[in-house]
């Protein structure tokens, strides 16, 4: 359900409705494609999370693209025409990764790289004026992006660029209904729920009204765009779109947590019934074994009977929404169901056992890095030692399936799950090195007691 996007092929939406269906013995027979990079070596388990972090970010450091403004970096050092700007793939997501090293090490090497990337960005906001709105798809990642250097770095200037992408994002919205959106599509990838989520961050962190008021009537437009069932209430990525993705990335689950994260800033009780109603949809759908897990299907039709593990479409996605509702409403249901989600994970198999639903990916979308971080929050928050054990186990795999060379660590994986053959070392936050290197920089912090530096616009945990 992940996407690399080049020119000549599929964009993530495009990919989702062209086809959602490989068996698990077709994906087995597919040919694996050959690194075209240098003869490498494993990653030795005993290497500190630190250490392979920085490994990961020299490996970056050679797909850096210098321009007269600034730097950006490739997606794939392979293919010199896959630079870009969103937050899944781009430079937003390795600024951010370099945030997290630098608030680690110290070092000013990293917070001046990534002032660098920023720099690069704001002239992208500045010359484009047709950029898509959406947090990991367009321009509410690169402003996120932005406000967080301004955070850290305290300079003004990513403020002024901040606060101008911001006005660029707020202007976009055209009125709907009740309410406003930016599009149809109602997701946290791409569609109102995570442009929401990013409003309500950034307005927070430079401080900005019309923020608020824009992502209340976002708000107000999804509870319009819900469609009632027997259970509660589901939400479509888009009105006309014909496939139903309960979980995270591109539905119900992630449009109720905007809204259960939007009744939290304003106190109208008819989102929280909203984004209550969304949960009881989810209970009523999911596959809950003796009573004892939470896993929720992929998509209806056709993909009931297959189950994500990971952020966009299982359980470490979808358990955001339930610890979410759990850490205001202090109903014991709800912690209950986000720790019903990490049984289900647990009870896999993984990362032993790569699932139809837990292909050859690493990603923090859909695989073990992902995984890695729910775990690092979920042990943190309850204390539960199954957790804690679990999540060196994934961490574990992650650092088995890196490859090191001269150059540094990378993986290579398969992003797309109907594509296996495509094989590639990705530089990038949510199917790339800086995404699974963060998560080694989370569990380093975890490990030091040392408080994180980024969370994401769509995550109730602050490690």
């Amino acid at each position: 359900m992940c996407y690399f996007h080049r020119p000549s092929e599929l964009t993530r939406r495009q990919f989702i409705h062209e086809g959602l269906t490989v068996s698990a013995a077709v994906m087995g027979a597919l040919p694996i494609t050959i690194d075209r990079q240098k003869t490498t070596t494993s990653v030795s388990p005993d290497m500190s999370n630190i250490d392979i972090a920085k490994a990961a970010g020299s490996w970056i450091d050679t797909a850096g693209v210098v321009t007269e403004s600034g730097l950006t970096w490739l997606a794939d050092p392979m293919d010199p025409a896959s630079t870009g700007n969103t937050l899944y793939h781009g430079s937003p997501g390795v600024v951010l990764f370099l945030l997290d090293l630098y608030h680690a090490t110290g070092a000013e090497v990293y917070l001046d790289t990534a002032r660098s990337g920023a720099d690069a960005i704001m002239t992208v906001l500045q010359t484009e004026t047709e950029l898509p709105p959406g947090l990991y798809t367009g321009l509410a990642g690169m402003v996120f992006c932005l406000a967080e250097v301004y955070r850290v770095a305290k300079d003004r200037r990513y403020y002024t660029g901040a606060a101008r992408g911001l006005n660029a994002l707020l202007g976009a919205a055209r009125p709907a209904g009740t309410g406003m959106e930016w599009s149809t599509e109602t997701d946290v990838i791409g569609g109102g729920s995570g442009i929401g989520l990013t409003l309500l961050n950034v307005a927070e962190t430079i401080g900005d009204t019309d923020a608020l008021d824009v992502a209340s009537a976002a708000g107000h437009r999804l509870m319009e765009l819900g469609q009632p069932t027997s259970h509660g209430i589901k939400w479509p990525m888009s009105p006309d779109y014909r496939r139903l993705m309960p979980n995270f990335s591109h539905g119900t689950a992630g449009v109720s947590y905007y809204l259960a994260t939007l009744y939290q800033v304003t106190g109208d009780e008819r989102l929280l019934d909203a984004a209550v109603a969304g949960a009881r949809y989810l209970q009523s759908v999911a596959s809950t074994g003796d009573g004892d897990v939470c896993l929720v299907f992929h998509n209806e039709p056709d993909g009931e009977d297959l189950y994500y593990l990971s952020w966009c479409h299982g359980p470490v996605g979808t358990a955001r929404l339930f610890y979410r509702l759990a850490s205001f409403t202090r109903e014991e249901e709800w912690l209950r169901w986000a720790n019903m989600c990490a049984r289900g994970i647990m009870q896999s198999g993984i990362p032993e056992q790569r699932t139809p639903g837990f292909w050859n990916n690493v990603s923090q979308c859909c695989g073990d890095a992902g995984v890695g971080e729910f775990f690092s929050s979920m042990y943190q928050v309850t204390g539960d030692q199954a957790y804690h054990d679990f999540l060196y186990r994934i961490r574990a795999s992650v650092v088995e399936r890196a490859t090191e060379d001269s150059a540094g660590i990378r993986w290579l994986q398969a992003a797309h799950r109907t594509r296996p053959e495509l094989v590639v070392a990705q530089t990038g936050y949510m199917q790339g090195a800086a995404g699974m290197a963060t998560f080694l920089l989370h569990l380093d912090a975890l490990e030091s007691g040392r408080e994180t530096t980024v969370v994401l616009p769509d995550s109730p945990f602050t490690l």
